[in-house]
């Protein structure tokens, strides 16, 4: 990973949609290298993929929360094989401390809520933390060796 790279990486983050030529002309480039650039970066695993940023409150979804859970002796392995069917989960993760899992989820309202609740209970003691709103969302990765 050169300078360069770097450069490009930052731009995809700030937006995924520049065209190659338009990164081009940022980072000094023809259009034919950015893109031999990052095919090279995505062959690497660096690049792992592109989304689409959805406002979950436009789409009907009024509460977001972290969930944490501290899973009940033996209740572990049958959750992380049924968390995927979960809809309400952006992101999941296994974490050390005292709790076994963090979640992202969002939901219709405080009924909703209380549903999956009930539906984690089963697995372990749940906490509950309401989003109000964002402070730092999607801070791209940046390079820190040359800071």
């Amino acid at each position: 990973m050169d300078i360069t790279n770097w450069k490009i990486l930052q731009l995809l983050q700030e937006n995924a949609r520049l065209s190659n030529a338009e990164i081009g002309r940022s980072v000094g480039l023809s259009s034919p290298a950015v893109a031999e650039r990052i095919k090279k970066m995505e062959d690497y695993g660096i690049i792992e993929g592109y989304t689409t940023k959805v406002s979950y409150a436009k789409t009907g979804y009024q509460l977001k929360a972290i969930i944490t859970l501290r899973a009940f002796m033996g209740r572990l392995k049958p959750f992380l094989s049924k968390i995927s069917e979960f809809k309400e989960v952006l992101n999941c993760y296994r974490i050390t401390g005292n709790e076994n899992i963090i979640m992202e989820v969002v939901l219709e309202d405080q009924v909703h809520l209380q549903g999956f609740i009930d539906r984690l209970i089963t697995y372990g003691e749940a906490k509950t933390h309401i989003i109000l709103s964002n402070v730092v969302e999607n801070n791209p990765i940046l390079n820190r060796k040359n800071e």
